[in-house]
């Protein structure tokens, strides 16, 4: 181990461990996922991170909610065709990293380890009241812009479902324009909205 990475503290060492979790559970799966695997990639002594968490699931766990994207909607509320894009966006770009796909990996086959998806929606989603076009739609909402009885789960989830479906489907980023036509078609009329004129 260099002698530069065996002084690192605080903030540059955690970051270097949550990359190495979520890099290592990107690469072998969340289930193949190893204390020693991740220290190894961090070049970090094992014990470093037995002082702070139990096992490798939950600093799986830290790191996913701390790499975990965060919206910046607009603060007048005065954009929500243009927040709801970039929201969608920020969803793709986030899914083709290694937390994204560490992610992935836990909810594709929740059977496999029910309690880790389960810890996954508590720690990450939910303590974030959302993610991606659910905080923008309540952004909005709370804003007098959206009427809230429209802001359903089904209506909350329209923008990642079909953006996860198109993923599924073809491996690759939807592109800018279909998530313009998901925001233009599905979303907005679902909050009652008319989309742009072509």
């Amino acid at each position: 181990m260099a002698e530069g990475q065996t002084r690192r503290r605080g903030k540059a060492l955690l970051d270097a461990i949550y990359a190495a979790a979520v890099e290592e559970a990107a690469t072998a799966g969340p289930g193949r996922l190893t204390m020693d695997a991740i220290a190894k990639r961090a070049a970090t002594p094992r014990s470093t991170l037995y002082r702070r968490w139990s096992d490798p699931t939950d600093l799986l766990l830290d790191a996913l909610a701390d790499l975990h994207p965060v919206e910046q909607p607009d603060p007048g509320a005065d954009d929500l065709r243009g927040d709801l894009i970039t929201a969608l966006r920020l969803m793709c770009d986030w899914a083709f990293s290694p937390a994204g796909r560490a992610v992935m990996a836990i909810v594709a086959n929740p059977a496999r380890d029910p309690a880790a998806v389960d810890a996954l929606f508590q720690r990450v989603f939910s303590e974030r009241g959302g993610t991606f076009t659910q905080t923008v739609l309540r952004h909005y909402a709370d804003h007098g812009h959206l009427d809230p009885a429209r802001l359903t789960p089904v209506v909350l989830d329209i923008g990642e479902a079909l953006v996860t479906k198109r993923m599924m489907d073809t491996g690759a980023d939807p592109g800018d324009a279909y998530l313009a036509a998901i925001v233009d078609q599905a979303i907005l009329p679902a909050v009652g909205l008319e989309p742009p004129a072509a």
